[in-house]
Formats: structure tokens, sequence, C-alpha cells
């Protein structure tokens, strides 16, 4: 048996199989989005003493004190943000790149800033080696957005904030949709999907999560 209690022969067939099943089993039934996570394999953005429990469904720690989030709650954020083919999306928190690197199969652009230069860095590798071209990695703070870009058909924030940031809601276009953890704590967070009308924001409130808290200016490393 491996560490993760998986038979050391598995086939990486069989493993991707077990992986879909447990996307599915926790709700992420979009058949774009299931396609695309059957693309990016979560083994390249785990690294070090976790490589081992990439495939298993849940949060594991990165560099920066940050975390690489459980698939299934990636999945559901992406089937929620519900990417077109023609959208530019902005996602705010990078992390291993992951989550970017899932909707780049999704998006006509993907841009994504994080806070830690680190991250920033060692995630642009990654997407050059994959060959996601429609991905622009930045050191930014995501609080902010990215107002010379903007507006966004889609916004992700993958870090929890007590209220969905006003510059966020004001780069996003028309019929946009944001998808975000609030909370004021990291032990009660709320997923939410907010969605732009001429006339103002609907909010909706998806499931409980558990993400880190997103914080203002930029990193130490």
């Amino acid at each position: 048996m491996s560490g993760n209690g998986q038979p050391d022969d598995e086939t990486a067939a069989e493993r991707k199989m077990r992986f879909l099943f447990a996307l599915r089993s926790k709700g992420v039934t979009d058949a774009r989005v299931l396609t695309a996570m059957e693309r990016i394999d979560r083994g390249y953005f785990v690294r070090g003493l976790f490589a081992e429990r990439a495939y298993e469904d849940m949060p594991l720690p990165i560099a920066c004190g940050q975390t690489i989030s459980q698939p299934s709650v990636v999945g559901l954020m992406t089937q929620a943000l519900n990417v077109q083919p023609r959208d530019t999306v902005l996602e705010v928190g990078t992390g291993s790149g992951y989550q970017a690197a899932i909707l780049s199969q999704l998006a006509r652009r993907v841009y994504t800033v994080d806070r830690h230069k680190r991250l920033v860095r060692e995630a642009a590798e990654l997407f050059r080696e994959l060959g996601l071209v429609n991905v622009v990695a930045m050191t930014a703070d995501g609080s902010f957005g990215l107002p010379d870009v903007a507006p966004f058909d889609r916004i992700l924030v993958t870090a929890a904030a007590e209220d969905p940031p006003g510059p966020l809601l004001s780069q996003l276009k028309i019929g946009g949709i944001m998808v975000l953890p609030v909370g004021q704590s990291d032990a009660v967070q709320s997923l939410i999907k907010v969605t732009r009308h001429e006339t103002g924001f609907d909010y909706e409130e998806l499931r409980a999560v558990r993400f880190v808290p997103l914080v203002e200016g930029l990193g130490n490393e």
C-alpha cells in the first residue's frame, strides 16, 4: 500500500476515475468543469511531503502559509462561476496555480493575482510548462482587483473577506458573476455567488467553506 492508503499498483487511469467519481459525489456535475479537471493534473501543483496526497479530496499546505483548495471545492466554485468560452476571468489568490489552470480550460483569458511573489513566480513557471498561454499571473494586492484590465466577465476569489470587496464588485461587468468566500473568521464562512445587474447585485449563498483570509498589501516573499 502507498502512504495515502491506495494500492501501489493503481494505474493512472484508475486514479483519474476515482478522482472524478469523488468530484461527482460532492456535486460537481457540469461536464465542462469535469473535463477541465480531468485535463489538469493536480499532481503538478502539489509538491514535497504532500505530493502523494495530491489526488485526495482535501486541502493541502503550500508555500507562504497558503493552501491548495480541495478539488471538490475547486470544482463547485468553478461550476458556480459558469465560465463561458469568450469570458475574461480575474482570479484573486493564485496560490499553487491549480484553480487558474482549471479556469484556463474554460475561458478566453485568465488573469490571476497573488500578494506573494514566490507563489506567482512558481505558478507562472507551471503555466509555461503546461502550455497554458491564456493565463497571466501577476503580483498584486488582489483586494483592489486589476482596474487597468477591468471589467471582467467573471471574478473568483480564493480567500475570505468579511464582505465582497467594493473594488471587485465595481470591476464586474453587467451580467457578470463573482464567486467568493465571505465570513468574519476562518471558522464561519459561506461561499457566495454574486451576479451583477443593471440595478444592483444579487447574492446567493451556496455552502459553508473554510479559506485563508483575504489580506491587503503585498507579502514578504
